[in-house]
């Protein structure tokens, strides 16, 4: 069966690992056709059937000793992936800035009341809608001025996620 492995704060400050790096431990895990996607934590794969809890958990035990790294991972089929780029609630942005478009995968669905709540009175120019277990948000004028990022944390009551531009997904799910 097909992967995508998403990890989480790849090649951010000191949380450093190389590309073949992370096939070699995917490999090492009997995994076959590994291919690693940029440079931020994103790996494809074929893996026998299993839970996704299962899967999150060997690559994050093998990561750990491997390489001293402790990070969370996120595993999605092909179906799944298909799934979020279906719903993607904002295609303009998709199309004229996707590089400001952000997913970040949950592990559990992602509680949209609360998130529909806080856009209705967030004062800015971003968008965000949940959708199962992902969160969408549009930083129409990019990340780094927005306001919106410890608010969003708190609506969704996750702290353990990961984030991925538009590009990003596209490219993951065009490698599945």
């Amino acid at each position: 069966m097909r992967w995508a492995a998403m990890l989480r704060g790849i090649n951010l400050g000191k949380r450093q690992l190389k590309s073949a790096e992370l096939k070699a431990v995917i490999e090492g895990l009997g995994f076959i056709d590994v291919k690693t996607l940029l440079a931020s934590g994103n790996v494809v794969f074929t893996a026998p059937d299993a839970p996704a809890e299962r899967l999150e958990a060997q690559i994050h035990d093998a990561l750990a000793l491997a390489t001293g790294l402790k990070s969370e991972i996120f595993v999605r089929t092909p179906e799944e992936v298909n799934a979020v780029v279906a719903a993607n609630p904002f295609p303009d942005a998709a199309t004229n800035r996707p590089s400001f478009l952000v997913v970040t995968f949950h592990r559990k669905p992602v509680d949209a009341a609360a998130v529909d709540a806080l856009m209705a009175v967030h004062d800015g120019p971003e968008r965000a809608r949940a959708i199962d277990r992902e969160l969408y948000i549009d930083f129409r004028e990019g990340q780094g001025r927005s306001m919106l990022h410890a608010p969003l944390g708190k609506a969704t009551r996750d702290p353990v996620t990961t984030a991925r531009n538009w590009n990003t997904v596209l490219k993951i799910r065009d490698a599945l």
